[in-house]
């Protein structure tokens, strides 16, 4: 071990002792009366503190440490970087809710996860890393002879990063909103400025060493609570190996959930609601003009007949939310009657693998799930950000290591993440389904304020149904401390950890696209004699217009963030891993060929998710074999190997220095071979 490892081991084994020992001495301010408004202020200020400490003491204005990190950084701490820099707002805030409300079907999210680490490892870490320079536009720019390959990867990697960027705002601003109380809008810049100080200073050098701070508060965050919660629910605080005991109570009060009389009547009313909402759909125009006509004859009767404010307030503002045209009708309509027949049937039982009423319903969901699972793994192994890690170790070797030790890091989370779900279900079933609907516990309202709670008396018995109840998937692991009855600290201690799982991926994506833009676009194409302190003026400026443009396109509050996180791996994957995979196992592989394979993936890929996503005005009856949106590169890979590999076929092959080079990128022991683009 080298003495830069040892200090290194020190620093943080420090870091974590006293990171913890804050944590119990809030737990004891609780205990004397600490108020929650304040532990909450103090977790998230304090740790962004943290971070931004970090980067101003990792500040540079050396090349390679601001794009590389100096390639001196350790296997082990590569892979936390690189834990942290993976494990998302999706992984850690995403992942429960979706298993929660998913079951055994969202188990393709932690199959594909991991199982892209083996790909990376097995056909592209080791192979970037002999390689060397910066960026992946910067080998495809090697590879495939020029710029055109260079700048087709370079818009790719801007597209899929900045959808994975907007993801990980949308996440800071949820959880600053909820936990400093203050407008979404606003908590997005509070995180924003944080994302800025690691980033801007220091590169690549200073958001490495911050995710590795990152990933220590964000593990401890995500283990303690379903420790806790194991050792409530059976005294066993092993909650890997335990939740298949609490499971099985979940399984018995989703059965008993299915016939209750409340149930079947709430489920009911939402069928008829989403018949309704078909008639007037069938209508249009007429039945928009009937029901503004309505809604005023209504007003006007409640102002005659003296109604209450309330009342009066209520119908005012359904006149007003009303569509002002038949296609606004139709769109606006439409997303309600799939809500509400969504809602009229039973959810689907959280141990069923693959459900369905249908055997056509039960072939979908396995159709679902096989693709998804591929999306994930090729998109793990081809995304930038991820990929630009194994740039930043001192060798080779060192980059095979670090992706065992990523692997290690991550499976941490990953196999905890069924027994929260599993946890967090059961206390909902049994602690808030059939509560009277005027004691609910205090974070129902709290939660309700940022729209990600919503409840509905639809049958009108006074008791809250499961079918009345709807949770963002993104509220579930932020929630559950609080629907446990766990201690407030541990609520502020959940979202400081979701709060260091967001920065640190936007850390790394920002300084990506930043690095594409400033290193592939100005330095490599437009000016090609720019000095080193004009590149990185460049480089920062871009960072800062990204992050701002990426936050006014979180503030609009898109899709939940796994769907975003899931596209952007969608567009990675049939943009990068065909001409990546290819470049370095085929010599045959050339210019034409990747340009065409680039393009042809992206856009098919593109093109399925508009057609198929309602955002996008698309619809599930475009859908080809039934796949869902999130997994549109399922269509876009093979297309792009096979694109590539019949261009290249009809067209010269590359000179030999390019040969030359897959044969040094792959050989150990080869000589580098003389090219224009060069090596580090």
């Amino acid at each position: 071990m080298s003495a830069f490892s040892r200090q290194l081991r020190r620093y943080y084994g420090w870091y974590t002792g006293t990171f913890l020992f804050f944590v119990v001495m809030l737990a004891i301010g609780e205990q004397l009366g600490l108020s929650q408004h304040l532990i909450g202020h103090v977790f998230l200020f304090v740790t962004i503190a943290i971070y931004a400490s970090i980067g101003v003491m990792s500040r540079t204005t050396d090349v390679s440490e601001y794009y590389v990190a100096g390639r001196r950084v350790p296997a082990v701490f590569n892979g936390m970087a690189t834990a942290a820099d993976w494990m998302s707002a999706a992984s850690y805030i995403g992942l429960a809710g979706t298993l929660y409300f998913s079951g055994f079907e969202g188990l393709a999210f932690v199959t594909g996860w991991t199982g892209g680490f083996v790909l990376v490892a097995l056909l592209l870490a080791p192979y970037l890393r002999k390689f060397g320079q910066y960026t992946i536009p910067d080998f495809l720019g090697a590879r495939y002879q020029g710029n055109v390959a260079r700048l087709v990867g370079l818009g790719a990697t801007v597209l899929a990063s900045f959808v994975y960027l907007v993801a990980q705002i949308y996440g800071v601003g949820l959880v600053t909103s909820r936990f400093v109380s203050v407008e979404f809008e606003i908590g997005l810049f509070i995180g924003l400025a944080g994302i800025l100080v690691c980033s801007f200073l220091g590169g690549m050098r200073a958001v490495t060493w911050t995710q590795v701070a990152q990933y220590v508060i964000l593990i401890i965050a995500y283990l303690v609570p379903v420790v806790i919660l194991s050792y409530k629910l059976t005294g066993v605080p092993v909650p890997q190996i335990m939740y298949g005991t609490v499971l099985s109570q979940v399984t018995e009060r989703e059965a008993e959930l299915l016939v209750d009389p409340g149930e079947v009547e709430a489920r009911k009313q939402y069928r008829y609601r989403s018949q309704d909402y078909a008639s007037k759909i069938a209508d249009l125009p007429g039945s928009l003009d009937a029901e503004r006509r309505s809604l005023i004859e209504r007003l006007n009767i409640m102002r005659l007949e003296n109604a209450s404010a309330r009342e009066i307030a209520a119908t005012e503002r359904s006149l007003r939310d009303l569509p002002r045209t038949p296609e606004e009708a139709r769109v606006q309509w439409n997303k309600a009657q799939a809500e509400s027949l969504e809602r009229s049937r039973a959810p689907p039982r959280h141990a069923d693998a693959h459900p369905g009423r249908t055997p056509q319903e039960r072939t979908a969901s396995r159709n679902n799930f096989l693709a998804l699972v591929f999306v994930l793994m090729v998109g793990t192994a081809a995304l930038p950000h991820i990929l630009m890690r194994y740039y930043t170790t001192p060798g080779v070797v060192e980059a095979r290591r670090s992706v065992f030790w990523s692997l290690f890091f991550i499976f941490l989370l990953y196999v905890t993440a069924p027994a929260y779900a599993v946890f967090a279900k059961w206390e909902v079933y049994n602690n808030l389904i059939g509560s009277s609907l005027s004691i609910l516990p205090d974070w129902v309202a709290s939660w309700g304020k940022v729209g990600l709670v919503h409840i509905e008396d639809i049958n009108g018995d006074g008791i809250l149904q499961l079918a009345e109840l709807r949770m963002n998937t993104d509220v579930i692991m932020l929630a559950t401390p609080e629907i446990a009855g766990l201690p407030y600290v541990v609520t502020g201690l959940v979202a400081a950890g979701g709060l260091a799982a967001a920065l640190s991926t936007a850390d790394g994506l920002l300084l990506t696209i930043s690095n594409a833009l400033s290193h592939d676009l100005y330095y490599k194409v437009i000016n090609p004699a720019a000095s080193t302190h004009r590149r990185l003026v460049i480089s920062k400026s871009q960072l800062l217009v990204v992050a701002v443009v990426a936050a006014w396109v979180a503030s609009l509050r898109p899709d939940n963030i796994l769907f975003m996180v899931g596209l952007a791996f969608s567009i990675g994957a049939a943009s990068f891993f065909p001409a990546l995979v290819l470049g370095i196992f085929w010599k045959r592989a050339n210019r034409p060929g990747a340009v065409a394979g680039m393009l042809i993936g992206l856009g098919v890929t593109l093109y399925y998710v508009v057609r198929t996503h309602p955002f996008f005005g698309g619809s599930m009856a475009n859908a080809w074999f039934e796949i869902n949106p999130i997994s549109a590169g399922v269509f876009g890979v093979p297309l792009g190997f096979a694109v590539i590999v019949i261009v290249s076929l009809l067209t010269p092959p590359p000179p030999k220095e390019i040969q030359d080079l897959v044969d040094y990128v792959r050989y150990p022991q080869l000589p580098n071979p003389d090219t224009s683009e060069g090596r580090a």
